[in-house]
């Protein structure tokens, strides 16, 4: 077949023409990452969960479900904080930016509030406050509240502190400012008396290379006029040398007690303040209390019962003797982040974690389940070759799982867990399935998926964490890439500041490489200062980042590092050439390289410097192995100024459409990087940390929202200047499939582009290669569904005869309604269920789709193909339409067995008491019938009828060969089916046409 033309460039494309199209979010549905949570009072099986990178949830049945309720209605998916108002529960307040700040944290935009529980938002200012601590709201006004804003972690700005506003956001007076460097970490009122508030201030940075958390200015701040003075409280018992991250927790069970977890050097922990903050004692160090303090330090406080106080870290811990002594809590995940306690019943909490949110009743004995939310965070997605095929992901502070294209993203029991841990990568063997290429923290291991068995084979063999980067023998990131061979499925590489080759599975490596990074001599240190040290691997500077081999040339590989080089080598790592855009300047990682799959010596790379405080998009594409370059994103064509880019491709089919994930959402570009545009359809704007397109399909893994595809782009590679305006447009199908796995998905499709909504009936015809009609579909009518099949009574033989006992419905993922046709303006998608009229599957083959709109007709082919698993075991299309034929004929059979047994029971009423003659004849009658019927009791010996139909279910069952057997059983009914027949017309003569 020929290639299809060169599709041309285009600098936008209507998103009607995207109308029809829809991401399918397959989960899977376990728990990620959760910032902050709050509940209400009043509405005790209420709760809402701000998602790290996720936007904000809601349950309101106590966790068994929750929902998202700010998508496409807050334009961020980091979440810092969030607060209902006391005094009205529609009214919630919401700080974007999370304050977890690990190196892949998304930056927060300002502040938004709803005043109806969420079903509008309204964006309320402090948009460069970075992320954001704390919110709170005054108990009787829920237009007076407070804001604790970090303020931009990368880089100083002034737009930190604690902010306060009288007028529901309208404005904000920035009450408490420290310096440019200085922002805050909490705000709380007093209980009571909202014109005491207390404010935690401290220094808190992060470069690609350390977290710098902690300095000589900051600490502790009392207001007693609302927040509008402040005096920094210079108090015996807090420290006052090195002050780190700290966290304040009030109570109402006595509102002159204070707690505060604090970062300092020396004296970090717990301390108490028995008199609103003047006065402070150090009640406990446990060392658990306070570590990694710049993701943690969280603190809460028993609002019924003051000596109660809740600590969180990795593990969250509990004191019941305000604060002298501390026991571990049990929660469902660990790395905790936030807690809310009911103050009408302390037994009544929402928790949140890295594995999601969860609400106890019991105080905390028991928990909702994690596995209900649709949060995960990916770090990237690879694709096997299976049918259908399965994604295969690390998620963060989980492990690896591998989720089937298909799956419903509730469904866990269908996820499998894979090689390596959290960090990833986890890549299938290109051309052995058994074999799965995976990473923890920066070691390499293999799983041997039929043993069982995972290998490890750790480049260097050197112990990673707890290492100045400097010191290292091979410098690897927790998520150390990994890429494999587009031309030799043996080849594997893998990146320290080298790139390292196996051809063994990892059982030996080579280095083919020089140092490809830049290695700054100020960036080699240990993680952490200058108060704690956190060395885990995931600030290591100078390594490789992004890895690939171009699809069209072997031997040419492209690399990246996260400290700015880019590098490429022609003869396979041989030499090396330093190709770094003079323009970009010094650091910068590059997230993803996509290698063309169009044009030798082209590359595009993606790379973000938002860790340095730089958040222009940087898309960068070479046509000449990275002798010159092109930006492709300048701030002013599609994609804004400061909206970081994480990942760019090109579309295998269509030369220069390209797919880029950014921060804030997906776009799209029809003139190879000239002109962007969203494409974010019905996918929430948040985090895209990964894109591929295999099989047809857009895969996407996102940093807060687990993993979604686009099924069938086919429309995307066909769109041309005319479109648009063009009364009617047919696309040309992909190739379908006939299945019984997922056919919404996979079916054969059509999509067509309507400008407008036509009065008149849309009608699809699908004929056969013959020309003649297959079957036929109009608009208006909604389509009668086949019933779903039950789990283990499939094959059930006897099934007809003993319905009615249940079964198991299997969970499948919702997709497009099979044999609906549309007549909306923009872009419709029609899916056959490949069913024949005669309601027969109908063979795979080449069919042609007729669409007609009022007087406009056109055609197109439409080839569906059989299940690559049954052609595996050696079945073929011509048994499947030798089934067809042989189905037909059963079909046929019954049809004239049923008719045959209408005209006995005419018969048996017509002669029913006759005598003499006639008594001969009703003999006859009655011996076909017997013949024909079933004998009427429990297990009665079967009739013809019931032979015939218990042979045509036979081969209706499943796509396959027809037996020997079932064709030998065929000829013999049919000679008992005409004996029957001869013998009922020779007793009462023959049936009259009609």
């Amino acid at each position: 077949m020929a290639a299809p033309p060169k599709a041309p460039y285009m600098a936008s494309v209507d998103n009607n023409l995207f109308r029809g199209m829809a991401y399918r979010q397959v989960g899977h549905s376990r728990g990620g990452r959760v910032t902050t949570v709050t509940g209400v009072p009043s509405q005790p099986k209420t709760f809402y969960m701000g998602v790290a990178s996720g936007g904000l949830w809601r349950t309101t049945n106590g966790g068994e479900s929750w929902e998202p309720i700010t998508d496409h209605k807050v334009p961020v998916g980091s979440m810092g904080s969030v607060v209902v108002a006391d005094s009205d529960p529609n009214v919630i307040w919401l700080g974007t930016g999370s304050d977890g700040v690990r190196s892949n944290v998304s930056t927060g935009r300002g502040v938004y509030r709803s005043n109806d529980a969420g079903k509008t938002w309204e964006f309320k200012g402090l948009y460069n406050a970075g992320q954001i601590g704390a919110v709170r709201v005054h108990p009787t006004n829920p237009d007076i509240a407070w804001v604790a804003a970090y303020g931009d972690i990368f880089k100083p700005n002034n737009e930190r502190g604690i902010f306060k506003t009288t007028d529901g956001g309208k404005s904000w007076k920035k009450t408490l400012y420290v310096s440019d460097s200085t922002g805050a970490m909490d705000v709380e009122l007093q209980p009571g008396n909202p014109n005491v508030v207390f404010a935690w201030m401290n220094r808190i940075e992060r470069k690609p290379w350390s977290i710098i958390s902690g300095s000589r200015e900051g600490g502790f701040y009392k207001s007693t006029d609302g927040g509008e003075t402040w005096k920094r409280m210079q108090t015996t018992g807090l420290p006052n040398e090195l002050i780190g991250k700290g966290n304040i927790a009030v109570t109402a069970a006595n509102p002159q007690r204070l707690y505060a977890l604090v970062e300092a050097l020396p004296g970090g922990g717990l301390y108490r303040s028995d008199n609103a903050g003047e006065n402070w004692q150090l009640v406990n160090s446990t060392p658990g209390l306070i570590t990694r303090p710049f993701y943690y330090t969280s603190l809460n406080a028993d609002p019924t019962n003051a000596d109660i106080v809740y600590g969180g870290a990795e593990t969250l811990y509990k004191s019941s003797d305000a604060g002298k002594t501390v026991t571990p809590f049990r929660t469902p995940h660990g790395d905790n982040h936030d807690l809310w306690i009911n103050p009408n019943d302390n037994k009544i909490m929402v928790q949140s974690n890295d594995g999601g949110a969860n609400v106890s009743f019991d105080g905390g004995k028991t928990w909702s389940s994690q596995d209900v939310q649709l949060t995960a965070e990916f770090y990237g997605v690879w694709l096997d070759n299976a049918f259908p095929y399965n994604l295969y992901m690390a998620q963060q502070d989980n492990s690896t799982y591998i989720v089937p294209s298909l799956n419903n993203p509730f469904n866990m029991a269908a996820v499998r867990v894979g090689p390596g841990c959290e960090t990833g990568p986890i890549i299938p063997h290109p051309s052995d399935e058994n074999i799965i290429h995976g990473n923890c923290k920066g070691q390499y291991s293999v799983m041997n998926v039929k043993a069982g068995v995972t290998k490890n084979y750790w480049i260097g063999a050197q112990s990673l964490y707890g290492n100045d980067g400097g010191d290292l023998m091979f410098r690897m990131q927790r998520t150390t890439p990994m890429a494999t061979s587009p031309h030799d499925p043996k080849v594997l590489y893998y990146g320290s500041q080298y790139l390292h080759r196996t051809r063994n599975n990892g059982a030996s490596w080579e280095k083919i490489s020089p140092d490809l990074t830049a290695f700054p001599k100020c960036c080699q240190g240990g993680s952490g200062q200058p108060i704690t040290r956190d060395v885990t691997g995931e600030e290591f500077y100078s390594t490789l980042y992004a890895i690939t081999e171009s699809p069209l040339e072997k031997g040419v590989i492209w690399t990246g590092s996260n400290d700015g080089p880019f590098s490429v080598t022609r003869d396979d790592g041989k030499t090396w050439s330093r190709i770094t855009p003079k323009e970009l300047g010094e650091g910068g990682r590059v997230a993803w390289i996509d290698a063309s799959p169009h044009r030798k010596g082209s590359a595009y790379y993606a790379t973000y410097r938002y860790l340095l405080g730089d958040y222009k998009p940087y898309i960068y594409l070479t046509n000449d192995y990275g002798k010159t370059w092109k930006l492709l994103t300048d701030g002013t064509n599609g994609i804004a100024a400061d909206v970081p880019v994480r990942v760019v491709r090109e579309d295998p089919v269509r030369e220069g459409l390209l797919y880029a994930g950014t921060e804030f959402g997906l776009y799209i570009s029809f003139d190879n990087g000239g002109h962007w545009q969203p494409f974010n359809l019905n996918m929430p704007i948040i985090p895209i940390n990964d894109i591929r397109i295999h099989k047809g399909d857009l895969v996407i893994a996102t940093q807060g929202r687990a993993a979604w595809i686009l099924d069938n782009i086919a429309p995307l590679q066909q769109i041309g200047p005319t479109t648009a305006s063009a009364a009617f447009t047919v696309f040309r199908p992909r190739d379908g499939y006939r299945t019984t796995t997922g056919q919404s998905f996979l079916g054969p499709t059509v999509d067509y582009y309507l400008a407008s909504a036509p009065s008149d009936t849309v009608r699809i015809e699908i004929l056969d290669a013959a020309g003649k009609t297959v079957n036929s579909f109009k608009s208006g009518v909604a389509p009668v569904q086949a019933p779903r099949r039950r789990f283990g009574e499939d094959d059930d033989p006897d099934e007809s005869m003993m319905a009615g006992r249940g079964g198991r419905v299997p969970a499948m993922a919702t997709g497009p309604t099979l044999n609906l046709v549309t007549k909306n303006a923009g872009m419709n998608r029609f899916v056959w269920n490949v069913q024949h009229q005669n309601g027969l599957g109908a063979p795979p083959g080449q069919y042609t789709a007729r669409i007609t709109v009022g007087s406009d007709t056109k055609t197109v082919p439409l080839r569906v193909r059989i299940d690559p698993r049954l052609a595996a075991d050696g079945t073929t299309e011509a048994d499947l339409q030798a089934q067809f034929a042989h189905n037909v004929k059963l079909r046929e059979m019954v049809a004239e067995v049923n008719a045959l047994l209408a005209r006995v029971r005419t018969a048996e009423t017509k002669y029913k008491g006759a005598t003499g003659a006639a008594a001969d004849t009703a003999k006859q009658v009655k011996e076909v019938s017997e013949t024909l019927n079933t004998q009427p009791i429990r297990y009665g010996k079967p009739g013809l009828q019931a032979h015939i139909t218990y042979l045509a279910g036979m081969t209706a069952r499943a796509d396959q060969k027809v037996g020997q057997d079932a064709v030998e059983r065929y000829a013999y009914l049919r000679k008992e089916l005409e004996a029957a027949k001869a013998k009922l017309d020779k007793a009462i003569g023959p049936q009259r046409s009609m």
